[in-house]
């Protein structure tokens, strides 16, 4: 599946995440740079790339459902009035190389291309920090400006017809485990409360590890999480959630989300804790 080798991401001494540039993977998968596997500091997988429910989820990145009608998700495309339909538009998210990339962290430069034509460039940084011995925090700030000439547009199934499905943006894919994980967030508790909260933040909570994800910007905090635990184990953020949401030409769009990666199960107090050093880091 890895076109190259992936480069290592560090934390507190110890290898906790790998970054794929260039994976091999069909075009049908919206190939795209990803992490994978991410782990705790005990050396726990809280990621999972290609599982057999859904082939085209990639570990923890960027993926984005519907980019002026081009699929930057992968698998079939959410049409109305149709449900999904397996289209040959599927986008790429090519990785043109490092501006920087020390162990803990680095600066990233990426096109995003559909039918021969460039629609996004995007400025990436990831960011490893320590936080306690058992928790430590990826800072993800993703700036996609728009390359094109004319206004794009950002959708997702649920503009396009399908209810409760505002996926697209950051998304993280957990490992399966027998049981669903635990979601809770700052006020709420459970999959349906959370799903679909414009929340500071929501935790998944597995076996033996929690993973915290929070906004870090106002605009990334207004975003709505999208949440799946029963179904399979998910978290991401919604950039178009009742409406498609609009950049015009020359415009840039930033977000910036810091996930807490914690040994054990948290609880909310804790998990509070933690968010609250990981995003002031």
């Amino acid at each position: 599946m890895n076109a190259g080798t992936p480069t290592p991401l560090r934390c507190a001494g110890r290898t906790v995440a790998h970054y794929t540039t260039r994976p091999g993977l069909s075009p049908g998968h919206a190939p795209r740079p990803f992490l994978h596997p991410v782990t705790t500091l005990a050396g726990r997988v809280v990621t999972e790339t290609l599982p057999e429910d859904h082939p085209h989820h990639l570990g923890a990145g960027i993926a984005v459902a519907d980019v002026d009608g081009r699929n930057f998700w992968g698998g079939r495309t959410f049409v109305r009035g149709r449900g999904p339909v397996a289209l040959d538009d599927h986008g790429v998210q090519r990785h043109d190389g490092f501006k920087l990339c020390d162990p803990d962290g680095f600066v990233e430069e990426l096109s995003w291309t559909a039918g021969g034509e460039l629609l996004f460039r995007e400025h990436r940084t990831v960011a490893a920090a320590p936080l306690t011995d058992s928790a430590w925090a990826l800072d993800l700030t993703f700036s996609l400006a728009n390359a094109s000439e004319r206004e794009l547009s950002i959708g997702s199934p649920a503009t396009n017809g399908r209810p409760g499905a505002a996926y697209g943006g950051f998304f993280w894919r957990a490992p399966k485990e027998a049981a669903a994980p635990v979601v809770f967030g700052a006020e709420a508790d459970g999959e349906e409360a959370v799903h679909g909260s414009a929340a500071d933040w929501a935790a998944l909570a597995g076996d033996g590890w929690t993973l915290v994800f929070a906004g870090a910007t106002a605009a990334t905090r207004a975003d709505p999480w999208f949440v799946r635990a029963a179904e399979y184990p998910g978290v991401g953020s919604s950039l178009a959630s009742a409406e498609r949401l609009v950049v015009p030409a020359g415009e840039t769009l930033v977000r910036r989300v810091v996930t807490v990666v914690a040994d054990g199960r948290l609880d909310r107090a804790g998990a509070a804790a933690l968010v609250r050093r990981a995003v002031a880091s």
